[in-house]
């Protein structure tokens, strides 16, 4: 099993397919590392060298922030808002949609659990 930025990824899929499981990496990024390095993208991991696979690892390494970095950068970036006080640091602290989404009825996901309301019923 090949294990690239911290991830195992799986042998018998193919390599655009792979690199997907890395945090970070969509299938657009994971065309660019294959065309950048030259591995054809119907190939299988477990068909690739060591030395290719190194390459991988250091072009990832290089030029791209995966994994937990990625996740720190992200939540930094969501506590300089809730620092700030700006809206979208409110709605991050209220627990409740950022992006402007309704809430009077949908966003169960993101508030939980619907909670009963004493009297509601008419």
């Amino acid at each position: 099993m090949a294990r690239i930025a911290g991830v195992n990824i799986p042998t018998a899929k193919r390599v655009l397919i792979a690199l997907t499981y890395i945090t970070g990496i969509g299938p657009a990024k994971a065309e660019e590392i294959c065309e950048a390095i030259g591995i054809d993208r119907a190939r299988r991991v477990n068909e690739l060298s060591d030395a290719e696979v190194l390459k991988v690892r250091e072009y990832i390494d290089a030029n791209l922030t995966v994994e937990g970095d990625l996740r720190r950068e992200t939540q930094m970036n969501i506590k300089r808002h809730m620092d700030l006080g700006s809206y979208r640091g409110l709605r991050h602290r209220r627990n409740l949609p950022v992006r402007g989404q309704r809430t009077s009825t949908n966003a169960r996901t993101r508030k939980g659990p619907a909670k009963a309301i004493a009297g509601k019923k008419k």
